[in-house]
């Protein structure tokens, strides 16, 4: 079973990330074959300065390697480094019609707000088709707002092989229904967008800022406290079993403690779960020889499957003459 994810160095991870994606990647890896790769190319949409690319870029990578990523157990590549993927998107933008780009969520989205879309963001869908179909995926895990995407890759291919012939695997969405939505800081979802993140590898005293700054009723040390409706307890639980929920709920509902003690025990939970984590980060970042040689060996990696893919579409469509006989 081939599973296929991708994700952009947009900037720091946060908890969202980690409970909804990056913990269920190091399973997936030891599982299954896992392809993972950093999508420099589709945060070239929102590109802000070669600096920030740069650095987002890196960070992204070593962010997944201290997590657990295992380069000998996946392929993990940096997306700009498989060229293969690059070219397929024009052969693919042949079996999709300029109306159905139109109707993609992330191209209407943004025009509704009154952005003016690049070329890029309008092609966002056929490049991700790409990163789909060059390596005969099978599942692609995805949340509900990136459905459609998937379904595009879908439609493309199902198109592709009508035309030429068989070529392409149809993926299939792996879209898991009981992944609770992290809260962020304020209740929201948690999202860089909303500027409302935990991010556990931000220096202790950014860190404590942000866990301190969770929002809260009014009740008091001496009241007793809904833990249902708690961020502070919401975020808490994901890192604790049944018992330590339990024992947690009780520090809720027996008046005593105050939101200040139990933010600092979210804080402390925080810093000693993620501590190995962090590190482990601070002697990765700190060997670029390292992190150049673990992304060669997954871009190989990359480019050996989807070069195959690309051979084949080549040849059903007559693209090259090395191979033609005169």
């Amino acid at each position: 079973m081939r599973i296929l994810t991708g994700v952009q160095p947009s900037g720091k991870l946060h908890l969202g990330n980690y409970f909804s994606v990056i913990r269920k990647l190091v399973d997936y890896q030891n599982k299954s074959d896992l392809f993972c790769f950093v999508a420099d190319l589709h945060a070239l949409t929102t590109f802000s300065s070669a600096k920030n690319q740069t650095e987002n870029t890196y960070d992204a990578v070593c962010d997944f390697l201290a997590l657990g990523i295992d380069p000998d157990k996946c392929a993990f590549w940096i997306q700009s480094e498989v060229p293969e993927v690059t070219e397929l998107t024009w052969y693919l933008s042949m079996s999709i019609t300029v109306p159905k780009l139109e109707l993609a969520h992330s191209y209407k989205d943004k025009v509704a707000k009154g952005i003016v879309p690049s070329g890029g963001l309008f092609f966002y869908p056929v490049l991700m088709a790409a990163d789909i179909l060059a390596f005969n995926s099978d599942k692609v895990p995805v949340g509900k707002d990136q459905k459609q995407h998937l379904e595009y890759a879908r439609d493309i291919a199902e198109k592709f092989n009508s035309q030429y012939g068989e070529t392409f695997k149809l993926p299939e969405p792996e879209i898991d229904e009981e992944t609770a939505i992290v809260p962020g800081v304020d209740g929201a979802k948690m999202s860089k967008s909303y500027g409302n993140t935990i991010n556990f590898f931000d220096d202790e005293k950014k860190l404590k800022k942000s866990v301190m700054g969770i929002l809260t009723d009014s009740a008091g040390v001496d009241e007793s406290k809904d833990y249902e409706k708690s961020i502070i307890y919401a975020i808490h639980s994901l890192f604790l079993n049944e018992s330590e929920k339990k024992d947690l709920q009780s520090r809720f509902t027996n008046p005593g403690t105050g939101y200040g003690d139990l933010k600092k025990a979210l804080l402390e939970t925080v810093l000693e779960y993620f501590g190995p984590y962090r590190k482990e980060r601070e002697k990765i970042a700190a060997d670029p020889a390292y992190v150049r040689s673990v992304m060669k060996k997954g871009s190989d990696k990359a480019r050996a499957a989807s070069s195959q893919i690309l051979d084949n579409v080549r040849g059903k469509l007559g693209i090259g003459i090395s191979k033609v006989s005169v």
